[in-house]
């Protein structure tokens, strides 16, 4: 688990995002960090021996720069004041299907899947779900997976209003295909977040996703 002075430095960070408050507070960034890949340690730790597609990831491999790309943002905040761990299951795409942990205070979530895949990715994907929807459904409707997440992420930006190029409107798994990224997620709460057992209960409802992720990477390996 996190140590509430981690969670206080976030905060804090967010009601003074600029670089010399950041730099008076250098120390407190240290054990920030440090806090930071102890919990992807301990992440790694618990679901590694539930997936071995994880088994290569180091710390490194699953933590992301405090800095902001402010380059292409009207928001020129220079850092993040959230904390984020990927988990990739296939580390040889850059932006392959993975598990993800989000923590910032009052919109803290784990979600799991595949982020706006590039477009032969999205194709790949597409094509597995055309001809074996019917395994697609089985794992989203199973009872596990149902319990924890319920059901892929659709809103207006993640789906098209028709059916995608080189598919027919009334294919049978046509709300499948018509998305664009998939993704599922549930909140958490921030009193989660400080619990001795948040990795293990985050874990368990984690690997509920390891099913969707194996798809997901079976139509990406597929000729």
């Amino acid at each position: 688990m996190l140590s509430k002075e981690t969670l206080q430095f976030l905060e804090d960070l967010k009601a003074n995002n600029n670089r010399d408050w950041f730099l008076t507070n250098k120390k407190r960034y240290e054990l920030f960090k440090k806090d930071y890949h102890q919990l992807i340690a301990d992440f790694l730790a618990v679901m590694k021996p539930l997936d071995a597609s994880l088994e290569m990831l180091e710390i490194k491999n699953c933590t992301f720069r405090i800095n902001r790309d402010i380059r292409f943002s009207k928001d020129k905040s220079p850092y993040k004041s959230h904390l984020g761990i990927w988990m990739n299951t296939n580390p040889g795409n850059g932006n392959g299907p993975g598990y993800y942990i989000h923590i910032e205070k009052g919109a803290s979530f784990i979600a799991g899947g595949f982020y706006s895949p590039e477009a032969a990715d999205l194709k790949k994907i597409r094509k597995e779900i055309a001809f074996f929807y019917e395994d697609l459904e089985e794992i989203v409707n199973d009872k596990n997976f149902k319990k924890h997440f319920n059901d892929l992420d659709r809103t207006e930006s993640n789906s098209l209003k028709n059916a995608p190029k080189g598919f027919e409107k009334d294919h049978p798994a046509i709300e499948f295909l018509k998305l664009k990224s998939f993704t599922v997620s549930k909140k958490i709460a921030d009193a989660a977040l400080i619990d001795p057992d948040f990795v293990k209960t985050s874990a368990e409802k984690l690997i509920a996703l390891k099913p969707l992720l194996e798809f997901l990477n079976r139509g990406l390996s597929a000729d």
